[in-house]
């Protein structure tokens, strides 16, 4: 892939429970508009688009009359194949990032490598609140889970300590933007090469 290529990904997701449509501009200046129809949802994946520069779009009409588990998880698992197709061959970006976020009381860790072999490792405060307003603050981890199996990454995010949910989760998605985008970006240095010793990722 040549540094002038364009690095978007565009993925469409239809079942019963759920349409999701995803669009994600790696290059980006941050331009975000996303609908999923869970407010605080909607939230944190405005912060993945504004702290990581990529320009997001996210459009998701699912089962809310159920619960949000199906809207979540479905847009969650289209976010992540479209972010793998933005990838393309990966040749010539850093391929590893991190990224450590205070909110308030708060901190988040976050490590990623673009592998092409799905991981992740998870931890966060035990007895959190159940709930931000229709967010059930279990599926956090679950999204993460849904993510890294389609964008093929492993990934490791860490809260060491918190006290508020709402910080807690949001100082996650603003650490993985920006992990994310470190990760993502092109090397100047290493155009036209793999980062890997093995010739594939």
């Amino acid at each position: 892939m040549s540094g002038d290529t364009a690095r978007v990904g565009r993925v469409e997701r239809t079942t019963k429970e759920t349409t999701v449509l995803v669009e994600i501009d790696l290059d980006g200046t941050g331009q975000v508009d996303v609908s999923t129809g869970v407010g605080f949802y909607d939230h944190m994946l405005d912060q993945l688009g504004r702290h990581g520069l990529f320009d997001l779009k996210v459009k998701t009409d699912g089962d809310l009359h159920i619960d949000t588990h199906h809207t979540i998880e479905d847009t969650a698992l289209a976010l992540g194949a479209a972010f793998k197709q933005a990838l393309g061959d990966k040749v010539g970006i850093y391929r590893f990032g991190n990224c450590t976020v205070p909110l308030d009381e708060s901190l988040a860790q976050v490590t990623v490598d673009l592998s092409g072999r799905p991981y992740l490792v998870h931890t966060e405060p035990e007895n959190m609140a159940p709930m931000i307003g229709t967010y059930d603050t279990t599926m956090t981890r679950h999204i993460l889970e849904s993510f890294v199996a389609q964008a093929q990454i492993a990934l490791h995010v860490h809260v060491p300590y918190g006290r508020n949910a709402h910080h807690i989760v949001e100082c996650q998605f603003k650490a993985l933007a920006r992990a994310l985008r470190y990760a993502s970006e092109r090397d100047a240095r290493a155009a036209g090469i793999l980062p890997s010793t093995k010739g594939a990722l």
